[in-house]
């Protein structure tokens, strides 16, 4: 395990991986040369007289006090994978000073340095798997990076590490001043108390039946991951207010109701009424003491299936996800891999759904110590999904719609964006409705539909049937033009055949204002027969020779026709009627 310890730091501990974690190791090590779509970067802003040397003591107060945040993931020789937890490690720390710099030439350094610091990517062997920018913008300005990899920490751990630093910050750097933390290593061991198997089996019953992944771009690769754009929507505060008096009346919450709406858009685009996305749940145990403030990757991404009725309304089908997922909650311990190998169907899909409730914003979170403040902050992260879709909550409903543009391009994500939107209005407006009467479409986009559906306009010869065969039997005569089992007949054939029925036909009185019955299986001969009777003017009358004997009485009495056209099998069928055995003919 040398490899993946400093040197002379000591192996403090070897622990197993948390589910995601193992999804996220594969990822990390698919394709070492391209870069880590999984660097978490978090920039704040400082203002104040901020002291380089606590705040480095301040970071390397969090590696001391979180053994997680030492730990190095190896596999290599060894059964199973493991994250191998160092006694000691040092923070990677580096200060630029950019505070003598005209505004735009630094503007273009910060962002330099950002891309740079985020695209560099970590030996995922050698901890820590996290890294500290300092930048100097001016007396009492800075520029604050923390990056990660995302197998350290989820989300929710982000404010509680930023709150850490600060209260050490405030203590000089010296985590003896805190409280011990509570350990990560105390859910890894919860964690490894559970029934795996049994979670899968729960799994493996909620999809049952699932047969197709639900993939919005089948064709993509996971090499070459490029990092997404984002696509910022922001819904006025009166459909945000509208969707919650939806939720409300219908005991639904916000994430069921916008889940229920992502999956309709998804079974619109790929037309199928029953649909898959990945979701991330928060997978802190309640069973786990003080699992709310620990500091670590807790969070897991499993399916959420969305089963579509065009007869019932949006509510309903939310109502029935929101069940499901109240009834896997106890399942949220185990690996996606597991989950898939389960269904049996590969890949189940490529979009991820997030709602989150961390923001870096929030009251209390961005705090401030020594005369230091966090006038802002921002976090970058990605996935390698085609498509992800964050909801942030507030008073005006946000979504932030990543997508990868080697994969989807600016304008379906913008189209994807607006039809989002779209429905959301759709469920305030009426919420009652039946889910098929809800569209997806603007209209103009209906209106190009409408007008594809016209067709092209093209001349059409004002000849009939037998017309068109007497020109086909002309210009292609050995081209097939009938087939049935064994049997084959060219268009010069076919022809002939049927020239020499009409002939037949015409001497038994068949011709214009005339009706001739046709009482035959599916053959050769009924083609033929058809095609005659067109030739002779006459108009034909298929009858079903399995139709019970007095509706076909019925039917030849109501039609009167000329005369019936049947086979050895069938002229017993038709009682007085003039009749022709085509096969005795």
């Amino acid at each position: 395990m040398e490899a993946g310890i400093v040197t002379g730091s000591g192996l403090a501990d070897v622990l197993p991986l948390a589910p995601l974690q193992e999804g996220l190791l594969f990822h990390a090590l698919y394709d070492e040369g391209q870069a880590d779509v999984y660097n978490v970067q978090l920039v704040m802003d400082l203002v104040g007289p901020v002291d380089g040397v606590v705040l480095r003591a301040s970071v390397q107060g969090l590696l001391d006090r979180h053994p997680n945040l030492r730990a190095g993931f190896l596999s290599e020789g060894l059964d199973k994978t493991v994250q191998a937890i160092a006694s000691r490690v040092e923070v990677p720390w580096r200060e630029v000073d950019l505070s003598g710099v005209g505004q735009s030439a630094r503007d273009e350094a910060v962002a330099k340095l950002l891309g740079e610091d985020r695209a560099a990517r970590f030996e995922i062997e050698r901890p820590p798997l996290l890294r500290c920018l300092l930048i100097r913008l001016g007396p009492e300005r800075f520029r604050f990076v923390l990056t990660n990899h995302h197998i350290l920490l989820d989300g929710w751990s982000l404010p509680l590490l930023v709150r850490e630093l600060f209260a050490l910050y405030e203590r000089g750097g010296d985590p003896r001043s805190l409280p011990p933390a509570r350990p990560y290593r105390d859910y890894l061991a919860w964690l490894a108390g559970q029934d795996r198997p049994a979670m899968v089996e729960r799994w493996s019953e909620a999809l049952a039946g699932f047969t197709e992944p639900t993939l919005i771009a089948p064709h993509h690769t996971e090499r070459d991951v490029a990092l997404p754009e984002h696509l910022s929507i922001e819904l006025p505060e009166g459909i945000t207010d509208g969707l919650a008096a939806v939720a409300r009346a219908h005991r639904l919450t916000l994430n069921s109701l916008v889940q229920g709406v992502w999956g309709l858009l998804l079974g619109r685009l790929l037309g199928r009424d029953d649909v898959v996305f990945g979701v991330t749940v928060s997978g802190r145990p309640p069973q786990v003491a003080g699992v709310e403030d620990m500091i670590g990757l807790f969070i897991n991404t499993l399916p959420v299936r969305v089963r579509l009725d065009p007869g019932v309304s949006l509510p309903v089908v939310c109502g029935r996800v929101q069940q499901q997922q109240v009834e896997l909650m106890g399942s949220h311990y185990v690996g996606l891999a597991e989950v898939q190998r389960a269904v049996g169907v590969g890949e189940l899909f490529d979009t991820l759904f997030v709602f989150e409730n961390y923001p870096l914003d929030g009251e209390g979170v961005l705090p401030q110590a020594g005369g230091v403040r966090v006038s802002g902050a921002e976090s970058h992260d990605a996935t390698h999904y085609p498509v992800s879709l964050a909801v942030i909550p507030g008073r005006e409903l946000r979504f932030r719609l990543d997508y990868r543009t080697d994969v989807v391009g600016a304008d379906t994500a913008r189209v994807l964006g607006e039809r989002l939107v779209r429905l959301l209005e759709a469920v305030v407006a009426d919420p009652d409705q039946p889910t098929g009467r809800l569209g997806i479409l603007a209209w103009e986009e209906r209106q190009q539909v409408l007008d594809t559906g016209l067709g092209v306009v093209c001349e059409v010869p004002r000849v009939g049937l037998p017309e068109l065969l007497a020109t086909q039997a002309q210009t292609s005569p050995d081209t097939i033009a009938v087939i049935f089992d064994e049997e084959r007949l060219t268009y010069r054939q076919l022809h002939q055949r049927v020239n020499q029925l009409a002939h037949r036909l015409i001497e038994l009185g068949a011709g214009p204002e005339q009706v001739v019955a046709l009482l035959m299986p599916r053959s050769t001969d009924l083609v033929v027969a058809v095609l005659a009777v067109l030739k002779t003017g006459a108009a034909y009358l298929p009858i079903d020779t399995d139709y019970p004997p007095q509706r076909i009485d019925f039917m030849l009495t109501d039609a009167r026709p000329v005369v019936a056209v049947t086979t050895e099998t069938t002229q017993h069928l038709v009682g007085d009627t003039p009749q022709l055995v085509i096969d005795q003919a």
